[in-house]
């Protein structure tokens, strides 16, 4: 979620069970005598790092505010404090304290903060002076507020509202103890939940004495979609004028099938004087530029007149080029700024009111850069890092950036230079008691003679004369980079610390390597990316230390199709799989999953449109066609309220793999989705993951 600036939002906050408030939560993440002794990294150990969550400047550039989540794996649970740096002495402190999480944090003036806390034992607005003193609550609502903003003397905040009766007890008040849904149009459920007729809204409001007031739903009490948008409800695609007298926020006003396969999203406009909205997406629409795919987070320039924001052109198309776009307030005239570059455009910070700083995927690797509103484009930083998010102000940047053997740090970011000044340490114990392997980058020639950025990560204390068990890591999305990324749930490191040499090759359809490497993937995914994948592994597999007859393959998402459909042609490279939610039978898939604009586009559209060439080719080359291949050992790992990839996909799988007789093991967790979040879950994946792999190739 982009948190670029001093306006920046949250949203989607741990909430308390019956409006109690949280019990206070110990924490002691310390590493035991033995843990250091035997420096290896494992899920036990990664559960006791902090985590880096959303960071912002004071207006004058002398204080950062962040965010660090910590967790205890006995209680399985977490919570997140608020701490503070002084830019100029480093000293650095928390402002809040286990007892409750706190988040989201914003600068309302030199010495105010405001952030999210469910210390009432619900979501509200609180305040704090910028010591951590005189704590005390902006907003005292029936419901739990999921997201907010201020600006001057103006606010908005996000609720849920129920607006339509889906449920049986809504529609037959005499059946109150009915647990039925009723529905008559898509989508019945997103992501990891059934649509029960409530909705994220925003609410315009006035902010004045401390306190914001109740507000005006500007998405319409009767309106049937959400603002932010599902499934993520990003509050960063909110933001007041810095005047706080105007709103831009993204939207996507369609319901039902509509919805489901459509990406249009507009980016609305809202004036607190008038009370009026205006759909600057259509204003701005020509008969070159429709704007019928997603327009998304709006960002005003500092005087107010300008509006950037990033739009795809290809409706359906959700892996479509991030291009940025600026609207001109007083000209009402649009610009595509970003016209002459085949990049993408990530997380925008104006930079005075004639240029922007933006988040740059390039190369698997995400990197600040600078353009000007004639399109004039420059990097800022180099080298092989992930910088996520950053926050400018006072004419400086602090950048939240990780490695694969590094999780987030913040870092201040030289403009003239682009060297990176690291500011927190809040692992340092694991980095100087826990041993990572080496990562290296490389090009590996693929089969239609194109280059291919593949990243290879040995094991600690690698012996170049030994010999490895060696995995194929299978990238999910499927448009989506194998960066330098640090993860919680598919952690590069992790798996190396077990033993294992990794291989993580950005094949086709993972971006940073411009659009036609992206979009050629789509309608094609039995074709050139699994080509892509045998290419990684046969050319690393000619080094003397990687062990032929201990390769494993694992995935998730698009990569457990991944996994699934190397299964049946893999040629006896592979000795076991892992599959973790991966779509198995496109044809089930097409009717399980919910956002229909996915597999239209990715598989070129339903399987009963039999003369649709590019659909019949990817219904004609489903994983479950395969089965009849199958050799070897499968794991099959699912989420039971997974509704992107649904559980009966692996359910599928996995009765096709012990009726074929082949070894193989189902993990389904009964409350995770498409990935696994709780501290204690995670460790059982770990531990099945690792014990499957080390059955079989160990």
């Amino acid at each position: 979620m982009s948190i670029a600036s001093i306006l920046a939002t949250g949203c989607c906050c741990e909430k308390s069970d019956e409006g109690k408030a949280p019990a206070p939560l110990t924490i002691d993440n310390a590493l035991t005598d033995t843990e250091k002794a035997e420096g290896k990294f494992t899920a036990e150990v990664m559960w006791k790092m902090a985590r880096i969550g959303a960071q912002t400047l004071s207006a004058d550039g002398s204080k950062l505010l962040y965010a660090v989540t910590q967790y205890n794996l006995a209680e399985n649970r977490g919570v997140s404090q608020l701490w503070i740096k002084d830019m100029a002495t480093g000293e650095e402190r928390a402002l809040t304290d286990y007892s409750s999480t706190n988040h989201s944090a914003q600068w309302v003036d030199e010495n105010t903060i405001a952030f999210m806390s469910n210390r009432s034992g619900s979501s509200q607005v609180w305040l704090m002076d910028a010591d951590g003193s005189n704590v005390r609550q902006a907003t005292n609502f029936d419901n739990d507020v999921e997201g907010f903003g201020i600006a001057g003397d103006k606010a908005f905040y996000v609720q849920r509202v129920k607006v339509a009766p889906l449920k049986g007890s809504d529609q037959y008040a005499d059946m109150d103890k009915s647990k039925v849904r009723i529905y008559d149009d898509l989508m019945v459920r997103h992501w990891d939940y059934w649509d029960d007729g409530t909705y994220l809204h925003i609410f315009a409001a006035e902010y004045a004495d401390g306190k914001i007031a109740e507000g005006v739903d500007i998405i319409g009490a009767e309106s049937a979609w959400d603002a932010p948008l599902a499934p993520y409800f990003d509050c960063a695609e909110i933001r007041l004028s810095p005047d706080g007298q105007q709103l831009a926020y993204t939207c996507k006003p369609l319901t039902g099938t509509e919805y489901a396969l459509s990406t249009d999203s507009d980016i609305f406009l809202y004036d607190f004087a008038t009370k009026s909205t205006r759909n600057l997406s259509k204003e701005a629409a020509t008969e070159e530029e429709r704007f019928v795919g997603y327009d998304k987070y709006p960002v005003f320039s500092p005087d107010g007149k300008k509006i950037a924001w990033r739009s795809q052109r290809r409706p359906g198309n959700e892996a479509d080029q991030q291009r940025l776009w600026v609207f001109d307030l007083e000209t009402n005239s649009a610009k595509y700024i970003t016209r002459n570059h085949d990049i993408c455009a990530t997380e925008v910070v104006w930079d005075g009111n004639e240029a922007m700083y933006f988040v740059l995927p390039w190369r698997a690797t995400h990197q600040i850069a600078h353009i000007d509103l004639d399109g004039n484009l420059k990097f800022i930083t180099e080298g092989d890092h992930d910088i996520n998010t950053f926050t400018m102000a006072g004419g400086r940047i602090v950048a939240n950036m990780n490695t694969i053997s590094k999780a987030v740090e913040l870092y201040d970011v030289d403009l003239a230079t682009g060297a990176l000044t690291q500011l927190t340490d809040v692992n340092r114990e694991i980095y100087d008691n826990i041993k990572f392997g080496e990562v290296q980058k490389r090009w590996i020639k693929t089969t239609d003679g194109k280059e291919m950025l593949t990243w290879v990560i040995l094991p600690p204390d690698f012996d170049p004369a030994k010999k490895y068990p060696t995995l194929l890591y299978c990238q999910g999305g499927p448009q989506s980079i194998v960066s330098q990324f640090w993860s919680y749930r598919w952690n590069f490191q992790l798996m190396a610390a077990q033993g294992y040499v990794i291989v993580a090759p950005n094949r086709r359809g993972c971006p940073s390597f411009g659009q036609e490497w992206t979009d050629q993937i789509s309608g094609d995914y039995s074709g050139q990316n699994i080509q892509d994948y045998l290419a990684a592994i046969d050319q690393v597999s000619e080094e003397p230390w990687v062990d032929k007859e201990r390769r494993g393959c694992v995935g998730a998402s698009y990569g457990g199709y991944s996994t699934y459909y190397l299964a049946g042609v893999h040629e006896g490279r592979f000795k076991a799989f892992i599959a973790h939610c991966g779509i198995f039978n496109f044809e089930s898939m097409y009717g399980h999953t919910e956002e229909l604009f996915f597999v239209t586009n990715d598989y070129g559209g339903a399987y009963w449109d039999k003369e649709n060439a590019i659909a019949q080719r990817s219904y004609a080359n489903s994983p479950h066609k395969l089965v009849a291949n199958w050799d070897t050992p499968i794991m099959i790992i699912t989420g039971e309220k997974d509704y992107r990839i649904p559980y009966t996909q692996s359910l599928e799988a996995f009765t096709a793999a012990r009726v074929r007789g082949i070894d193989a093991r189902l993990v389904s967790f009964e409350n995770e989705a498409h990935q696994v979040f709780q501290p204690q879950n995670s460790v059982v994946w770990n531990r099945e993951f690792f014990g499957w792999l080390d059955k079989y190739l160990k």
